[in-house]
């Protein structure tokens, strides 16, 4: 009788990677998939450590997971993941429950662990199993990240950046295209700084160029993701606008506008060099989509400062913007500031933003009725489809409503009749 796994991922795109990396190793061991917890025998937690609310939903999640094992009703509790890389000790210690604890990538210690087998093969990668719709897969470039931002803990859980060769990552690429999938969305904690740490320096523009060479013409879009200004170099623009597969979209979270905060949070770059960035950006890359976050609350941000933020956004308008609230993060610089921002400010700055940035995208999304843009096909329903333009990424951008026949999957061309600033609405051209 086959072992009985369920797998509970949180947090990020790069933690639902490890997630499908284990899962790929898993089903090479005989090892059952099943999509609830209840009647599994083991439940494995891939947790998220950044943020309060993300710990918090960690915590939560294993703790319902450990009274499914108090009753019975699992064998086995296992953790994994960011949170469990820092705090290993404070779980093992409150959640008893947890059968072991293991780090972020440590598949084949858990496939070890789970099935009571060496594990068979070198590379559980190779295994990989897409948590996602088989038409669009995250591609992980590089783990851990040497920037040293002071409110961020992702160094302190997942070490410093370590990059993967561009001949491991196009031979990734060309297994997923060959399992269907249409669209690629490389990701790392700063997809610009790529390459810096290997032995023979490469760049992430070289990293596009080898994709874009190697892939067959089934993958019509590649998406890159957080791409920090400063390190946003002319070769990598030009390559994104020199290679029609990348899409006209770039994720560079830009996280403020004041000097003042820039500064103190370690950025790199100045509200001026942000600017110049993202006009070059636009300068090569006619109607590209920006998307951003930002951080409102950060300790010492007055209201003059800001302001400055408020006041950026609207000249620079951003295609797509999500806005954090400042959460402190244990032994980073950040953590030791003073001047906090009481959280109801916090909170009343973020509001302000977003509804700046809600005219912003109504106007964007009005002056696009009328046009015919190409759409990838996300979910298939009785009357009324869902998709995304190139401008869109999944989970996190708007989405197109489509009217007509189509396949999930497939790219079709959609004819937009009308807009809110949430998402569009058109019908289907083929």
């Amino acid at each position: 009788m086959k072992h009985k796994l369920n797998m509970i991922s949180l947090g990020c795109a790069k933690a639902l990677v490890d997630s499908e990396i284990l899962l790929g190793g898993l089903k090479q061991n005989q090892v059952e998939i099943t999509d609830t917890p209840e009647g599994a025998d083991t439940v494995v937690v891939n947790t998220c450590g950044f943020l309060d609310l993300a710990r918090e939903e960690s915590i939560e999640t294993i703790l319902q997971a450990a009274e499914l094992k108090k009753s019975g009703n699992i064998k086995q509790l296992v953790v994994m993941g960011c949170l469990s890389e820092r705090y290993p000790d404070e779980l093992a210690k409150e959640i008893p429950e947890i059968d072991r604890i293991f780090g972020s990538n440590n598949h084949r210690e858990i496939v070890q662990f789970i099935t009571g087998k060496e594990f068979s093969k070198d590379d559980p990668l190779f295994f990989r199993s897409l948590m996602t719709p088989r038409h669009y897969a995250y591609l992980k470039i590089a783990e851990g990240c040497d920037n040293g931002c002071s409110f961020c803990s992702i160094p302190l859980m997942r070490g410093l950046q370590k990059s993967r060769s561009i001949p491991a990552i196009v031979d990734e690429a060309q297994r997923l295209a060959a399992q269907g999938v249409r669209e690629l969305l490389i990701i790392a904690q700063d997809t610009t700084s790529y390459g810096w740490d290997l032995d023979k320096k490469v760049y992430l523009n070289d990293l596009i160029t080898a994709l874009d060479k190697s892939l067959p013409d089934s993958v019509k879009w590649m998406r890159i993701h957080y791409a920090h200004p400063a390190h946003l170099s002319q070769r990598i623009i030009d390559a994104i606008a020199a290679t029609d597969r990348v899409c006209n979209y770039l994720d560079i979270p830009i996280q403020h506008a004041s000097d003042k905060i820039l500064t103190s949070m370690r950025r790199g770059l100045g509200k001026e060099m942000i600017r110049e960035r993202i006009q070059r950006l636009r300068d090569a890359n006619p109607g590209i989509a920006l998307r951003t976050t930002l951080i409102v609350g950060y300790p010492g941000e007055s209201e003059d400062e800001f302001n400055e933020l408020v006041d950026f956004v609207n000249e620079i308008r951003f295609d797509r913007l999500g806005v954090f609230t400042y959460s402190e993060e244990e032994d980073t610089l950040a953590a030791k500031l003073n001047d906090d921002v009481p959280a109801e400010v916090k909170d009343e700055r973020k509001a302000i933003i977003l509804d700046f940035q809600a005219e912003i995208s109504m106007e964007k999304n009005q002056a696009l009725i009328g046009q015919t843009l190409d759409v990838l096909v996300d979910e298939v329903g009785e009357t009324v489809s869902v998709g995304r333009t190139e401008f869109d990424s999944p989970e996190v951008d708007q989405i197109v409503h489509i009217k007509g026949a189509v396949k999930k999957g497939e790219f079709c061309r959609v004819k937009i009749e009308s807009a809110n600033e949430f998402e569009l609405k058109g019908i289907s051209l083929g």
